[in-house]
């Protein structure tokens, strides 16, 4: 993949979305992954459509858009226990406060550490 500044990146697909890829991409064996109605390369404009109109589809209210799916990747993981450095590092984000910003369950309490560590303190002493 290629990311700002020509940097090219390679990103491991879990099995799921490596199966949703082949399932797009089907007998071809060049051009783009995903096309427009037109058999073209599918731009960040339509993609940006796909992804409103799929949330209308899901009653969804609030606007939403790609980089909502990006916030919401980097809650998920983070609420998973993925290390703040691995989240960092699979957003491409050169600082950890970036990072933190896009986390929409930043004031979160269940993930303070204070509460991490009575939990584990909590369950060491059983």
């Amino acid at each position: 993949m290629l990311r700002k500044g020509g940097k090219t990146v390679t990103i491991p697909l879990a099995p799921r979305t490596a199966r949703a890829v082949d399932l797009a991409v089907g007998e071809r064996s060049a051009g783009p992954i995903f096309t427009a109605a037109d058999g073209g390369r599918l731009d960040r404009h339509g993609a940006a459509r796909i992804v409103r109109r799929v949330a209308r589809r899901a009653g969804i209210a609030k606007p939403i858009g790609p980089h909502t799916l990006r916030h919401a990747f980097i809650t998920a993981a983070l609420d998973a226990g993925v290390p703040l450095r691995d989240v960092q590092e699979a957003a491409s984000h050169a600082d950890p406060r970036t990072t933190m910003r896009c986390d929409r369950a930043r004031v979160s309490l269940d993930r303070h550490a204070t509460y991490i560590v009575s939990t584990y303190i909590a369950g060491a002493a059983r």
